[in-house]
């Protein structure tokens, strides 16, 4: 299989993207860790109308989905861009 340039640098990049995100998680579990040996337990409170705020974990998929909707939104704009532009492009022929 021949290598791909561009997919190797995008591979690259991922890997220490992920690594990085990994060394961060790290570090906020070892600091949430150290404050909770140091705190004392702090009474549960009730704010009235908590029960109707979303989760934070709803609220994190939540975000991600639009945004996985709004990229595939503009990817499939991109593509109809290039797709009207073709004919301009140095060495094609209208194909209309």
């Amino acid at each position: 299989m021949a290598s791909n340039p561009t997919q190797d640098l995008q591979d690259e990049i991922l890997n220490t993207i992920r690594k990085s995100q990994e060394t961060v998680i790290d570090a906020i579990k070892a600091w949430v860790e150290t404050i909770q040996s140091i705190t004392p337990k702090i009474p549960s409170m009730q704010v009235p109308g908590a029960d109707k705020l979303p989760k934070p974990e709803e609220l994190v998929a939540s975000t991600y989905d639009f945004a996985e909707q709004l990229l595939a939104s503009q990817r499939k704009f991109a593509e109809e861009v290039l797709k009207a532009t073709t004919s301009l492009m140095p060495g094609t022929e209208d194909t209309k």
